[in-house]
């Protein structure tokens, strides 16, 4: 298996898709930080089925850390992340340097409202602004037909499709399903943080908010149904819930009986932060 080309330069990586685009091709573009897992795989095979040519990015943004997170801690793991690309036939490998994306003098930021209001943003008040930022540079860059994100950083998927229509951009936003290991536990780079008894709890935190959305299919009270949700995350030997909520599927808003929505949750096992979500349809009263 070849690895894909790789470029760290944003001229280069224009020259690509330049090149590309003379002779006919749509591109497609899947942004990661690397320490790339199945789930980032899963997101490359869907872009090769949307275009003929995919470039994924790697690059760890640091606009998206607050200074108490673990920036110089998230794994940088580069020959084995193009040896998976290898794997799924990645046409070109984009990982620019920080001083690349952010030079000297670098002033903007972008600020998306709408579904970036509260859940993540109550923890990490700075996250969607760097991820939007980010995320519009590397589009303005690669000016990709077709961007795939996956549904496990599901208020990530919303913000970024806002950001598309709001400015604009000419890129189809494709959300893609979680993957999930044999025990349903969403796959995130940030497992490798756990040790085995904590894989163990954290398996259950799919199981959990899975039967919150049961309930709330058949008519539960959402008020009950969150608070037993939080209750068993804790039982189970999560040292800290950040938040368990119920929100409309595409806009993020307050969920409503009548509208297909998510629970969405955020937890801590030990130093670890686990995010997860899952559908709910909507009730059946």
């Amino acid at each position: 298996m070849n690895r894909p080309d790789v470029v760290d330069s944003i001229a280069a990586l224009r020259a690509r898709v330049r090149d590309w685009r003379r002779d006919g091709l749509r591109v497609a573009m899947v942004p990661t930080m690397g320490a790339l897992h199945d789930g980032h795989l899963s997101l490359i095979r869907i872009a090769r089925e949307k275009a003929e040519r995919c470039v994924v990015s790697i690059f760890v943004n640091p606009a998206q850390f607050a200074p108490s997170e673990d920036l110089d801690k998230y794994p940088r793991q580069l020959a084995r992340d193009l040896d998976m690309l290898a794997m799924v036939k990645a046409d070109l490998a984009f990982t620019p340097a920080v001083d690349a994306m952010y030079p000297a003098g670098f002033a903007t930021r972008i600020s998306v409202g709408g579904p970036s209001a509260g859940l993540e943003s109550n923890f990490r008040p700075t996250f969607f602004e760097g991820v939007a930022t980010v995320v519009a540079k590397l589009f303005l860059q690669a000016t990709p037909d077709y961007a795939v994100f996956g549904e496990k950083d599901y208020q990530q998927l919303c913000v970024v499709r806002q950001l598309c229509r709001d400015l604009d951009l000419p890129v189809e936003i494709i959300g893609a399903p979680t993957i999930r290991d044999t025990h349903g536990l969403a796959m995130s780079s940030r497992n490798a943080y756990l040790g085995e008894d904590e894989l163990q709890i954290a398996r259950e935190l799919n199981v959990i908010l899975r039967k919150a959305a049961a309930a709330l299919a058949t008519g539960a009270g959402q008020e009950d149904a969150i608070a037993e949700a939080i209750r068993a995350l804790i039982a189970t030997g999560f040292r800290k819930v950040d938040y368990v909520e119920a929100r409309e599927s595409l806009t993020l808003a307050p969920w409503r009986h009548d509208r297909a929505g998510r629970v969405l949750a955020a937890a801590w096992l030990g130093k670890t932060r686990l995010i997860d979500n899952v559908a709910v349809p909507a009730a059946r009263v």
